[in-house]
């Protein structure tokens, strides 16, 4: 059988000699691995750079195997522009690292993150732009893989609106005037993460990467017994050092 699709560069593998075992991100099948032959030569080393888009077929004996792929050039080559910002390139490191390791090969969930990885992964360009982007983005991931937080109202009084924080166990927004006792046991939910429209101060990117960094540790990896990636850790370290 075999397919063809757009697929997000999410890392690779050396596979005997010269081989490369590619993981993508597919736009209609989620995340999929392939045997590209020659895909770890010098000559094609830049087309699968780990963000970059790039046309494949696939082809196999039975869907749930090991296939083939054949991959055309680039159609958008994303790590070459952020040479000159380590923390863009820490981001796309940290974006392709959760998706490599959140998502189960052939996951249909995978191509519900499709689009909004490949809007913020375009953005990465934008530094005042991308680093709200990715709290989003981790918030979509979540929800995605099925632990998605309750941010639609009060937990305690059922009210929908002042919402200010998050239990960590439970996941659910409340209001801090609602929950006095317990404020300082809570995450501070910015507001930027319900109301788009909303401004972003000083210390909300690194209350949102604090609040999703929890449940993306504690919910979906915990669920697979592994720890967060690496590249979020360095990219919290860039970006937001005390989350």
């Amino acid at each position: 059988m075999n397919w063809s699709d757009n697929g997000i560069v999410l890392g690779g593998r050396r596979f005997g000699e010269g081989g490369l075992i590619l993981d993508v991100l597919t736009r209609e099948r989620g995340r999929r691995s392939g045997l590209v032959y020659g895909g770890a030569s010098r000559r094609k080393r830049a087309q699968f750079e780990t963000g970059n888009t790039v046309a494949l077929s696939w082809s196999g004996r039975l869907d749930d195997q090991l296939g083939r792929f054949d991959v055309a050039e680039a159609s958008r080559d994303r790590a070459s522009r952020l040479l000159d910002d380590p923390a863009a390139l820490a981001a796309l490191a940290s974006i392709t690292a959760l998706l490599r390791a959140g998502l189960n090969e052939g996951d249909a969930a995978g191509s519900s993150l499709y689009e909004a990885t490949t809007l913020l992964l375009d953005e990465l360009i934008h530094p005042e732009v991308w680093p709200a982007l990715y709290v989003r983005w981790e918030l979509g991931l979540l929800s995605a893989l099925g632990f998605g937080l309750d941010l639609d109202e009060c937990a305690v009084s059922g009210a929908n609106d002042g919402l200010t924080h998050v239990s960590p166990r439970t996941g659910r927004a409340v209001r801090g005037s609602e929950a006095e006792q317990y404020v300082d046991r809570l995450f501070a939910l910015p507001a930027f993460l319900i109301d788009s429209r909303a401004d972003i101060f000083p210390g909300d990117i690194t209350a949102g990467l604090r609040l999703t960094g929890h449940f993306i540790e504690n919910r979906l990896f915990a669920s697979v017994h592994r720890g967060l990636p690496a590249e979020r850790e360095r990219l919290i370290k860039r970006i937001a050092p005390q989350a």
